[in-house]
């Protein structure tokens, strides 16, 4: 499974001040009012108001198209007609419709997600740029744009992030109101809810704006210092999908927390404010922020189910403030914002107590923000602005914030001993409920000759895994892709669409799936075909798997970035003239988000997050044929290092330890334990050293899982069968 691709950008600073753009009219490209930051209705109130459907020529009514041969009919978009009107009667020239919620999560709660109500399109990343006439727009990043370019109408364009001759968003807005200026004299209004923006985003717009009106020369008036303003981000209206959505909005969820065990979690929540506080001295900051959900679970070693699907996190901030210095007693204080409802067990309350952590209302955030600031002027603040939204950030002069990676990143991303230990405990379950579903799948179709729905697959795995302890729910929603499916690269099977399709002994199928444990996170895909594959198909498979053999044998010195690594992926899939469009891996979470930076296996040289010992990442590469099929097999790697000695060193945490001024080396170890399918391997396009790999890692997998299996069971069968020993009388 793919993380997002971002659309944030990282931490340009700017001259004006984030309070002044955000308070002051024109005033670094902004018009924009604090009322906006402490509404409720950014938080989920939905408006009862009901737009008319009548706003631009191209759109108010059904258009119809009439040649001496046909007639055709287009229908109208009542949604964007109505988004349209509220343009035009607020006086705005673009609105920017986003994927995110308040605390810019990949994943959103069904009331934050505007932008499928708007656009019907439902992939997990993607932002809709509206315009009162001509096409909307929608960008979106390489994993969805087959599935974009299905779920969406007439009325819209697909912007293929990343592409050739495809600009960002900031400039496409940037060169849209050098345009706008040119054509009318006036600066080009963007509207946008402040609180599903980052603040890195809301600057590189800015920039944008500032960048292009360099461009303008100002014959009249050489010596103007002032610059030209040719764009505006207006902030201060509620979110206007809201208003169109009113009362068929879904409410905001209050889902309960649950105390996450100190035996999964490794570190105590007084730990983690200890060593978050060294940070904060460190950055000279007496507030820090933090904003995502799972660093808010992550920190208070709190989980919660319902929230957000498949993601065991709540809807809350969280902030730490140490005044070092006073003289009084309890400096440090510890603030969890959210619903009252969602901290209301025993449990949790005395969990919450014992840490010293105050509960507050989720929409003081802000107000208590502001108020930090105006205290003391010498109080700062330390936030990652590309990690929180614009509400959030507006309120911090610039002189007093510390924009950097926050301190709970780095501690997440690298796992300590009990958290590894769940992760691996996970693996061992999950490769037993896909043992148990694998030999049931071959069963029905070789032996049976059953043809399976999609559905029916995603309803049995899961089924599967719900039967192994501790298990919670998918980590993400499966993806069961048949034939052509399988090129669609997050499809979801549905009921009664289009789309869906059935397996037989003709049709291989790719399945990327997951489990939430109590103790850890599993992520995985399978390429199956369980009849005579093409010799293209085969090649294709042999080449992937070449790939990810190459990326998991590497060893590599610390400091190596993720990058780095991506061209061993690859090599074998360009040695036969193919390629895959999406990152190679990204970072998994411990009993968390299955999609956890800062790190990840990309080409994209953009993120230089080096690679550290406890760190897990998916090794993922692929190749898809759109219309035909798609491969992938993915493992997820915890990161060690290839010296013992080294691991127990960083694993007792004793900073002041002797450090060696030896280079040291890392290498990957697997954690997933499900057989690769050898019936699809061209072994004469493989080494002697990855056909070791493979016989290798099949016999640890019969090793780990076959304790879990009933004997004489289907499963001990396949699995025995599976991790056989691969025919080389061919090679």
């Amino acid at each position: 499974c793919f993380g997002a691709s971002s659309f944030r950008g990282g931490h340009q600073s700017s001259s004006a001040s984030a309070t002044s753009a955000f308070t002051t009219s024109n005033t670094a490209g902004t018009t924009t009012t604090t009322r906006a930051f402490v509404s409720r209705s950014y938080r989920g109130g939905a408006s009862t108001t009901k737009m008319a459907s009548s706003s631009t020529e191209e759109d108010t009514t059904t258009m119809t198209t009439t040649t001496e041969e046909t007639t055709t009919t287009t229908p109208v978009d009542p949604n964007l007609i109505a988004l349209r009107e509220q343009l035009v009667k607020l006086d705005l020239d673009v609105y920017l419709v986003p994927t995110d919620d308040p605390h810019l999560s990949e994943y959103v709660p069904d009331a934050y997600k505007r932008r499928a109500f708007l656009s019907n399109f439902h992939g997990s990343a993607g932002t809709a740029v509206v315009l009162p006439s001509k096409k909307a727009l929608l960008w979106t990043d390489s994993r969805y744009f087959n599935e974009a370019s299905l779920s969406l109408s007439e009325h819209w364009e697909l912007m293929k992030s990343g592409q050739p001759k495809v600009p960002t968003i900031p400039k496409f807005l940037g060169e849209l109101a050098l345009d706008h200026y040119k054509t009318t004299g006036k600066a080009l209004k963007v509207g946008m809810d402040p609180y599903v923006h980052s603040a890195s985003f809301v600057k590189e717009v800015e920039e944008a704006f500032e960048k292009s009106a360099s461009s303008l020369e100002d014959d009249n008036d050489e010596n103007n210092e002032m610059a030209t303003i040719i764009g505006t981000i207006d902030s201060s209206h509620p979110n206007l999908v809201d208003l169109i959505w009113g009362q068929d909005r879904p409410a905001i969820p209050t889902s309960p927390f649950r105390v996450h065990p100190i035996e999964y979690a490794g570190m105590s929540v007084q730990d983690k404010i200890t060593k978050i506080c060294n940070e904060m001295k460190k950055k000279k900051s007496t507030l820090s922020v933090f904003s995502t959900l799972d660093d808010v679970a992550y920190l208070f070693n709190m989980r919660a189910m319902g929230d957000v699907e498949t993601c065991p996190v709540g809807i809350a901030y969280a902030t730490i403030q140490d005044n070092d210095g006073e003289e009084e007693e309890g400096n440090v204080k510890v603030t969890l914002y959210c619903d009252s409802k969602k901290v209301q067990s025993d449990e949790v309350q005395e969990h919450l107590k014992d840490a010293g952590v105050t509960v507050a209302p989720y929409d003081d955030i802000v107000p208590d923000l502001k108020a930090h600031c105006e205290d003391d002027k010498h109080n700062k603040v330390w936030i990652d602005k590309s990690r929180a939204n614009y509400a959030l950030c507006a309120v911090i002069p610039t002189a007093q914030l510390v924009d950097s990676q926050n301190a709970i990143t780095p501690l997440k991303a690298c796992k300590n001993n009990a958290e590894m230990e769940g992760m691996r405990q996970a693996h061992i379950v999950d490769g037993a409920a896909m043992a148990n579903f694998i030999s049931w799948l071959e069963h029905e179709i070789v032996t049976e000759g059953r043809s399976v729905s999609e559905v029916e697959i995603d309803i049995v795995l899961t089924g599967e895994r719900a039967k192994q302890p501790g298990y919670l729910e998918d980590s993400f929603p499966t993806i069961a892709g048949v034939g052509s499916n399988g090129a669609i690269i997050h499809y979801r099977a549905k009921e009664g669409t289009d789309l869906l399709k059935h397996m037989d002994i003709s049709t291989p199928i790719l399945i990327d799936s997951g489990g939430q444990y109590t103790y850890g996170t599993t992520d995985v895909t399978r390429t199956w075909h369980f009849g005579t594959p093409t010799p293209e198909f085969v090649d294709a498979y042999t080449r992937v798997l070449k790939g990810n053999i190459g990326v998991d044998t590497m060893i590599f010195p610390e400091n190596t970035p993720g990058f780095v690594l991506d061209v061993f992926a690859r090599k074998s899939l360009w040695e036969g003239g193919i390629d895959y469009l999406h990152g190679t891996g990204h970072g998994v979470g411990a009993a968390l988000n299955v999609h956890e930076g800062p790190h990840s296996i990309s080409p994209r040289w953009a993120n230089t997050e080096v690679l550290k010992k406890g760190m897990v990442v998916s090794n993922e590469p692929g190749y898809y044929e759109d219309g035909n099929f798609g491969i992938r097999i993915e493992n997820l790697l915890e990161i060690s290092y290839v010296k013992p000695e080294y691991n127990e060193a960083t694993d007792s945490d004793d900073e002041d330890a002797p450090k060696s001024s030896e280079k040291k080396f890392l290498k990957f170890d697997k954690l997933t334990l499900i057989p690769i399918q050898k019936s699809l391997i061209d072994i004469s396009l493989m080494t002697e050293a990855e056909l070791d790999w493979l016989d290798q890692y099949h016999a640890t997998i019969l090793e780990k899982i076959s304790p879990l299996l009933d004997a004489d069971s289907p499963a001990i069968e396949w699995l025995v069968k599976s991790c056989e020993k691969i025919d080389r009388s061919g090679k």
